[in-house]
């Protein structure tokens, strides 16, 4: 795998992101940096893939690649086979396309994907 480089010093804040989708209870806060595409994803309690972001996208299940990073509350993945885990808070995940999640119990959960930003909730 090639290594990945940057050339410019740069820092951009996810309070002021480059652009916002918002289905129901869910923020995706995207910014373009070093010629990559990052994403901090807010799901309120009560949020479900299937309910929320499968309003805007149209398709059975989340199409998207996910790789990143939780850093607060607990969410749950199902794939269309059958399989699952559960994502908590430090946890560092990786989830193929082919799946529905879920926020588990009364906390909002927050995560950070450096594959999926330029997708994720994106109306189709």
């Amino acid at each position: 795998m090639p290594a990945v480089t940057v050339k410019d010093l740069e820092s951009k804040s996810f309070d002021q992101p480059d652009e916002k989708r918002r289905p129901p209870k869910t923020q995706v806060d995207v910014v373009n940096i070093g010629g990559a595409t990052l994403g901090r994803f807010t799901f309120e309690p009560g949020w479900r893939w299937s309910e929320t972001v499968k309003t805007v996208v149209h398709t059975d299940s989340c199409q998207v690649n996910h790789l990143g990073v939780c850093a607060a509350g607990t969410l749950t993945v199902q794939m269309t086979d059958g399989t699952g885990m559960t994502i908590q808070a430090g946890d560092a995940y990786s989830i193929p396309a082919g799946h529905d999640a879920w926020v588990e119990g009364d906390e909002t959960y927050v995560c950070y994907e450096v594959i999926s930003a330029a997708e994720f909730a994106k109306p189709a």
